[in-house]
């Protein structure tokens, strides 16, 4: 930069006058500063929110394009702090990764720092600092979030392939004229072929960089790809030198915790979460993961020490989760503490607002009461009003619900955990839903000693998909494109390896584009399907005429290949 105290004297940048920030901060001494520091840098768009709640209110009716955030938000009794308030926002999407979020502290302790620059803010000031120095924080993040606008736009109009060829060109740029940005580039183009389903082409970019020099990002990449593989032994021997590497990478610790978890070892999993704790004790999401952990490895002491923590520091979340007191309940009464438990599910009543995940959590948690203290007629009337509740409780999590629909099962309430089941399926279509397939709801029930129940739900969800393909025929005729596309794709839910279903949903989307124009996301749908039929069978009469069909829109709206 050429004045330090101006922002945007660089081409490229966004210039300092056109600039949106929100300060968030307690102290009406230190906005006042801020201020001051802001206006001399030539800012004058500036809002201020004194607290994490009204941060969030404020995000959820506009975005601005820097947030300031001072990290000793006055937690304790009154609120969160600002890691907390992150990891929140990044949870619910209320700031993208490409958002500016700058944390301020003055704090020294190493943990909090740790804590928070592990959930990935853009940057974090110490105070005190100058004018020069926040004025060049926020011209670096301005200058990364210019160089990868274009990707992220291609991104958001779902446009995936043209992002990952762009991803290709910037990295080229990127290292032939300087490489500030060409680990960016690589980073998303890798990303951006997992977001395509190309596992395989993922892991070799992800070595290509790890074959030029040692890169955290590259290996933690790997090792996640890995885990979608279902490799998990190979991710795990990844990450084991990647925490020694890099000991304060903390999603290492997480994802290898996982991968332990998944071949059958919780006692390690529990461990690495609790060395992670040691360094970074802050994060919420980890406390929970420990608790889950704890539990399937029968230390129910630390299950409900971490469940305790978990409850205690999203008190004061706009996001509170129920469900952290259903998992809080399941540890007390494994241990007999039926007295707690239901200290904790009247708590759940008084604290939360009444809502059908709230309702479902405390019906569920009662029914775990009921069932410790062997009144069996009250367990299962709690669970059929848990399963009530649940069905229509979208923001409930799957591993809440296949646990629900199990606890059913062990009461012979077959019929409520159909219905968990089935709205599990018809919720993979909702944005944050609880997302199951049909074979992974099938599983369930045959992981569960119901062979008998699988077969004749599958029998059940093969017809209804039949059924839709005919109702979509209707709406089709009727001009109803977009409800046709819809309803083939909850055909698909039902019955993923059907032949006559794949097809008709292919049809309807290259029927759709075909009339009313090129969508990306549906373009991609398409060519997904048509991938599925020549899996499922490579000689069918149609695929030849399905892919010239995709071929021939293409052309039709000038989309390149």
């Amino acid at each position: 930069m050429q004045d330090n105290s101006q922002l945007g004297s660089q081409g490229g940048s966004q210039r300092g006058s056109e600039l949106s920030v929100l300060v968030v901060d307690p102290n009406p001494g230190m906005r006042a500063s801020l201020q001051n520091l802001l206006t001399q840098s030539g800012i004058g768009k500036i809002e201020f929110a004194v607290s994490a709640g009204t941060a969030i209110r404020q995000l959820m009716r506009r975005s601005y394009d820097v947030v300031l955030c001072e990290y000793d938000l006055g937690s304790g009794s009154e609120g969160q702090d600002g890691q907390h308030l992150l990891e929140d926002l990044r949870q619910h999407k209320l700031i993208s990764q490409q958002s500016i979020f700058i944390i301020l502290t003055a704090e020294a302790v190493h943990g909090k720092v740790v804590s928070a620059a592990e959930l990935a803010p853009t940057d974090y000031v110490l105070k005190p600092f100058t004018i020069e120095v926040l004025s060049r924080r926020i011209e670096r993040a301005l200058d990364r979030r210019a160089a990868l606008q274009d990707v992220h736009r291609l991104i958001e109009e779902g446009n995936l392939r043209a992002a990952l060829r762009l991803c290709g060109a910037g990295a080229a740029t990127a290292s032939a004229a300087s490489s500030r940005h060409a680990g960016d580039f690589a980073r998303l183009g890798a990303e951006l072929q997992v977001m395509l389903g190309d596992l395989d082409g993922a892991i070799q970019q992800y070595q290509a960089v790890l074959a030029e020099r040692p890169c955290g990002w590259a290996s933690l990449g790997l090792a996640r790809t890995l885990v979608a593989q279902h490799r998990h032994a190979e991710a795990a021997a990844v990450l084991d030198e990647l925490v020694v590497a890099n000991p304060r990478l903390m999603a290492a610790y997480d994802l290898l915790a996982q991968c332990h978890a998944a071949l059958g070892a919780p006692q390690r999993a529990q461990r690495v979460l609790q060395d992670a704790l040691a360094i970074s004790p802050h994060l919420v999401r980890r406390l929970r993961q420990l608790g889950e952990i704890a539990l399937e490895a029968g230390d129910v002491a630390l299950a409900e020490k971490s469940f305790r923590q978990v409850v205690a520091r999203a008190r004061h979340s706009e996001f509170r989760d129920p469900e952290d007191h259903v998992n809080l309940v399941r540890a007390l009464v494994r241990k007999g503490e039926a007295q707690q438990a239901g200290g904790v599910i009247r708590d759940l009543e008084k604290s939360l607002r009444a809502g059908a995940g709230v309702d479902a959590c405390k019906a569920y948690s009662n029914a775990m009461l009921f069932e410790a203290a062997g009144d069996a007629p009250a367990a299962g009337e709690a669970l059929g009003a848990a399963v009530a509740a649940a069905v229509d409780a979208t923001a409930l999590s799957a591993k809440l619900k296949i646990g629900l629909a199990r606890s059913c099962l062990q009461h012979k309430f077959d019929d409520g955990a159909a219905r968990v089941l089935m709205s599990m399926m018809r919720g993979a279509g909702i944005e944050g839903g609880a997302a199951l397939s049909a074979p992974e709801a099938l599983a369930v029930l045959a992981n569960a000693g119901r062979a008998d129940l699988a077969d004749g739900l599958g029998k059940q969800l093969g017809q209804q998909a039949q059924d839709l393909i005919v109702v979509a025929a209707e709406q089709t005729r009727g001009g109803d494109l977009k409800g046709a596309v819809q309803t083939m794709r909850e055909a698909r839910l039902k019955s993923p390896s059907s032949v006559p279903v794949t097809v008709a949903a292919a049809l309807a989307m290259l029927r759709q584009i075909d009339e009313l124009g090129w969508d990306h996301a549906l373009g991609e749908g398409a060519s997904a399907l048509i991938d599925a039929l020549r899996r499922l069978d490579e000689a069918h009469p149609q695929l030849k005429e399905l892919q010239e069909q995709y071929a021939r829109v293409r052309r039709k709206y000038g989309i390149g290949s």
